[in-house]
């Protein structure tokens, strides 16, 4: 039998019949006992799959590419080391790193007692996902007008709609990072969702497209 693709896709067989497997699952929680077992290559495998997500949080958060490298590399190491004493709490693992970082970060503004400034350039389009109420917020007539107002939001709120927008989480995923309960972060979601269309339709802009 020949393999056809890396990863065992596509085999051939002897009669020369091609034959399509499903590509194997990824098992995070066989990852995960593995990693807490303190096996470097299940970490590693965690590592690849969530430094991207990771280091897009916090350079949101921060706005300088080498504090978000910076503070990543100590997600990882802080995350390596408590990895032995990671609990599943019904949501996913991606939360507890997110927990993580959301403390480094928020030691990170702490220390400098400022506001981000993330240049307006620099950030990517925020695309509403699925069937969520912000799914209108968000034109590319609006866009520099709500990304300045974003900024002018208590860190909090901030933080809120990265989550939401960006990283696209539930209300459940987003109280385990932010020490909340699922109703308290859905309050405040509408809270400030609320808040930046009043400011938006004080200077005239459409939220709904209409």
């Amino acid at each position: 039998m020949q393999l056809l693709k890396s990863g065992g896709v596509n085999l051939v067989n002897s009669a020369g019949k091609v034959l399509i497997l499903p590509e194997l699952e990824y098992n995070e929680e066989e990852i995960l006992a593995r990693a807490s077992q303190g096996e470097r290559e299940a970490f590693g495998l965690l590592y690849e799959r969530y430094v991207e997500r990771i280091f897009n949080y916090v350079y949101y958060r921060t706005g300088n590419t080498n504090d978000a490298e910076d503070l990543t590399a100590r997600v990882f190491q802080r995350a390596m080391k408590h990895i032995v004493n990671y609990t599943d709490r019904g949501v996913p693992f991606s939360a507890w790193l997110y927990r993580i970082a959301h403390n480094l970060v928020a030691n990170w503004h702490r220390d400098r007692s400022r506001k981000q400034e993330i240049p307006l350039d620099d950030l990517p389009i925020l695309i509403a996902k699925g069937d969520h109420p912000e799914r209108n917020l968000v034109r590319s007539q609006e866009q520099d007008a709500l990304l300045k107002m974003i900024r002018t939001l208590p860190p909090e709120r901030q933080n809120l709609l990265i989550l939401k927008f960006v990283e696209d989480m539930s209300n459940a995923e987003i109280g385990a990072i932010m020490g909340r309960s699922e109703g308290a972060v859905k309050s405040l979601y509408h809270r400030t969702l609320l808040a930046l269309r009043d400011q938006l339709e004080d200077q005239n802009l459409n939220l709904e497209g209409e």
